[in-house]
């Protein structure tokens, strides 16, 4: 909880919010020698800032990885990710249980760029999802646990593909969290989070971050771009220059440098406060969570409940990746009736809140298929475990009672 500053006598006890955009120095040489890559130092917030550095040092420790570059949004994060592996003409394998933004970016925007992306059903059978890695296949994408479907990754299955097709895994583990699952244990390699969601833990910023587990071999001829000359540094090599952490030091000094998508240090002070309290918010938002599926399960005017802590199989999946045996703070249900219902049910809630946003300390509700999943065509959103009924609950780390009171009077409202 404390990593990421460590105060010497007389200093803040507090992560210092450093609102610089440079840094002074005094040498013309020292400042070419950072420029250059050949020496580490703070010269433009774009590509680091302390305060960044405290929040990406934070995040990294509780993954447990080499190190982490924090980004403008989770979107970014994910592009940063894919466009420090990926370069036209490659190719993506990705589950198609993606938050919609993503399932976006990697099925329409990335075309633009010339990167294709072929997505698989989670839970089909290894084979089937071999079938889809082409030799020019660069990475294996999924998340965590799916937004909005909850389907909880197959860890062993999929990081056992990407070590036989020789591509990173790489995971969005924001609804998870570390507090829940790390899963640089369980074969992932790139880790991705949208810092504005549990990490934040208040709705008041937004941010993202990755973080690397410094073991994928970048430098097995797959991936050039890591091991030739970088012409725009003096014809530095990854691998090479960079040999614990390869995939950090081009995320940062290439694309943090030409994209611009780069942590605000206010928001990174906050995200490190979100970081202290996180261990205790989860635990409450799971509780909070399984008590709300329970009670829906037997209300009259619910369909159905997807909750992974309600399912047999998504509570062995729990029990065998998950450091505690919690599904997270998201739910999804279906209210019995056609559109009307739905939005009058969501009117008449009193303490839940319909708000475009997850991870939230207050409860909120919201209709995917209206909004966030609304640019996928049906057939998309159902392979995204989307109908047209469900409604997610982000439940907060409110009195459970009242939440259960709240959705009790919203329910019993409907005609």
């Amino acid at each position: 909880m404390q990593a990421g500053h460590t105060p010497k006598v007389g200093e803040p006890r507090i992560l210092p919010i450093v609102q610089s955009t440079t840094f002074k120095y005094d040498d013309i040489d020292q400042v070419h020698r950072v420029m250059t890559l050949q020496e580490f130092g703070f010269k433009y917030t774009r590509t680091g800032n302390p305060t960044v550095a405290g929040f990406e040092e934070k995040i990294n420790l509780l993954e447990g990885g080499a190190g982490a570059v924090a980004t403008a949004s989770g979107q970014a994060a994910n592009l940063l990710a894919i466009s420090n592996i990926c370069r036209a003409g490659d190719h993506i394998v990705a589950a198609s249980t993606l938050y919609g933004g993503t399932f976006t970016l990697l099925h329409s925007t990335l075309k633009k760029f010339g990167i294709s992306a072929s997505f698989f059903e989670p839970e089909a059978p290894a084979r089937e999802i071999a079938k889809l890695f082409r030799p020019e296949t660069r990475l294996l994408f999924g998340e965590t646990i799916g937004n909005p479907g909850l389907n909880i990754l197959d860890f062993d299955k999929l990081s056992a593909l990407a070590r036989r097709f020789d591509v990173p895994f790489v995971v969005d583990n924001t609804l998870a969290t570390p507090v829940l699952c790390t899963p640089f244990k369980l074969g992932v390699n790139i880790i991705t989070h949208s810092a504005s969601k549990y990490i934040d833990g208040h709705a008041t910023s937004i941010g993202g971050v990755v973080i690397d587990d410094g073991n994928f071999n970048w430098a097995s001829g797959k991936f050039p771009e890591f091991t030739e000359p970088d012409s725009t540094y003096n014809g530095v090599r990854y691998t090479e220059k960079f040999p614990q952490a390869p995939f950090l030091a081009k995320a940062r000094a290439q694309f943090l440098r030409d994209f611009g998508g780069c942590l605000n240090p206010f928001n990174a002070f906050l995200f490190n406060l979100g970081l202290e309290t996180l261990h205790l918010r989860m635990p409450r938002h799971g509780e909070n969570a399984l008590a709300l599926a329970r009670f829906l399960q037997n209300h009259p005017r619910v369909a159905w409940v997807n909750y992974p802590g309600l399912d047999p199989a998504g509570r062995k999946r729990i029990a065998r990746y998950f450091l505690q045996k919690n599904g997270s703070g998201i739910l999804t249900f279906g209210v019995k009736g056609d559109r009307k219902a739905i939005g009058q049910f969501v009117k008449k809630l009193r303490v839940a809140a319909l708000v475009v946003h997850i991870g939230d300390a207050r409860t909120s509700v919201l209709h995917p298929a209206s909004s966030t999943h609304a640019q996928l065509t049906e057939p998309q959103q159902r392979a995204a475990g989307i109908t047209p009924d469900l409604i997610r609950v982000s439940v907060g780390i409110e009195d459970a009672g009242d939440l259960i009171a709240d959705f009790d009077q919203a329910l019993s409202s409907l005609d």
